[in-house]
């Protein structure tokens, strides 16, 4: 099959490789339909993501067509399913609690001790995303093996095409569990940072949650408009300073909640920002987490903090003080996407939700290198490069 592979920084292919098999008698094959470049993939591409290795299939974005089962699987052939990028056993202590990116048993055994070391304790796995997160191949290929195939994917009823429900395998759960950690109550203005996929799902999901304003914070003039269609205001941050720009517009209180969506590749040249930046390039420091500070000392005091923006190491110059000196609630981690998958596709559905307006430009597999470029360095225009096998 051919499926798109890491081979270094900015260094993706499309090989052809091993079709997928069944391994465990709750797998699945699925023939791929849709797969989508994600932000985070982004990481990857830029090499920030450790334990990355030559020949890795890229992708947790993707659904397609049931064409193999496990003798324990309970999807059948010819179904059309969405696969969460988390990859969780459905019966362990976490997945119980329906914290499925925390699951026990989603990580092989002989990947925990990587995360072990890093993180204190293992994560669930992900599809395509390192072998720190299991090293599993992803879904930006023409087939893939879903492990736990009776938990994760979603069957998505007959006729239903498939860029209404693809985002539902991350960026869509992501920006609604970013929203439902801010404890949006209704009259609350919420700010968010970054207006790229998640970031304006966190948007959209933050008013049906009752916000009576949201602030998109960005410098793309694009998503910025993005962000209005759902009637935010936004911040431009390079034409306005934000910390300034915000307490003007809370009559110098802040927000109630703030959302952070950006992540360990800030933008911006900010004093904090290029320090990160020389760290990061003379490896004394991992993450550029300029967001997440700005986020902090914006915050109201009593608010909440939400962070669904991925980070993978360390960080300094972190405002532990003002975190704790202002009482704020700081919530985060890898989304519990089988958690959320069926109330949002009832509310897609119903109308509730439009995912679509996010599409900018669809390609074959084949292009995905030239995806991958596009998605990296026009930003602005390129806001969701969806993939889809033999498209041309």
């Amino acid at each position: 099959m051919r499926a798109l592979a890491w081979h270094g920084k900015h260094d993706v292919r499309v090989d052809t490789v091993d079709d997928p098999e069944i391994i465990n008698p709750r797998d699945c094959i699925i023939k791929v339909t849709a797969t989508a470049i994600c932000g985070s993939d982004l990481h990857l591409y830029d090499n920030y993501i450790p334990t990355m290795q030559a020949g890795d299939i890229l992708g947790h974005e993707f659904m397609g067509e049931v064409v193999e089962v496990g003798a324990k699987s309970t999807l059948k052939k010819g179904q059309k399913v969405v696969v969460p990028f988390t990859i969780a056993c459905g019966s362990c202590y976490h997945c119980g609690k329906h914290q499925y990116s925390a699951c026990d048993n989603g990580l092989p055994a002989d990947n925990q001790d990587i995360a072990q070391e890093l993180y204190g304790q293992p994560m669930a796995g992900l599809f395509g995303y390192s072998h720190m997160t299991g090293g599993y191949a992803g879904g930006q290929a023409e087939y893939v093996r879903v492990p736990f195939s009776d938990v994760g994917p979603i069957v998505i009823p007959d006729g239903v095409d498939d860029e209404k429900v693809l985002f539902l395998s991350d960026i869509l759960p992501t920006g609604w569990m970013a929203a439902e950690n801010a404890q949006i109550e209704p009259g609350d203005t919420v700010a968010v940072w970054g207006c790229g996929p998640v970031g304006l799902f966190a948007v959209q999901s933050a008013f049906l949650m009752g916000a009576e304003r949201v602030i998109a914070i960005d410098h793309f003039p694009h998503r910025l408009e993005l962000a209005k269609r759902f009637g935010a205001e936004t911040i431009n941050y390079e034409e306005s300073a934000v910390y300034e720009a915000l307490m003007v517009m809370t009559g110098g209180i802040g927000p109630d909640a703030v959302i952070d969506s950006v992540g360990l590749e800030a933008h911006g040249f900010f004093v904090d920002n290029v320090l990160d930046q020389i760290k990061a390039s003379t490896f004394l420091g991992t993450d550029r987490a300029h967001s997440i500070r700005q986020a902090i000392i914006a915050c109201r005091k009593g608010g909440r903090v939400s962070m669904p923006a991925v980070y993978g190491g360390f960080i300094d110059k972190f405002p532990l003080g003002a975190l704790m000196e202002k009482g704020l609630t700081l919530k985060t981690g890898q989304t519990h996407v089988q958690h959320y998958m069926p109330a949002l596709l009832n509310a897609i559905m119903e109308g509730k939700i439009d995912t679509t307006f996010l599409i900018s430009h669809r390609m074959d597999l084949e292009d995905a290198p030239k995806g991958y470029d596009m998605f990296k360095n026009n930003q602005n225009e390129v806001t969701k490069v969806v993939l889809k096998p033999g498209f041309n």
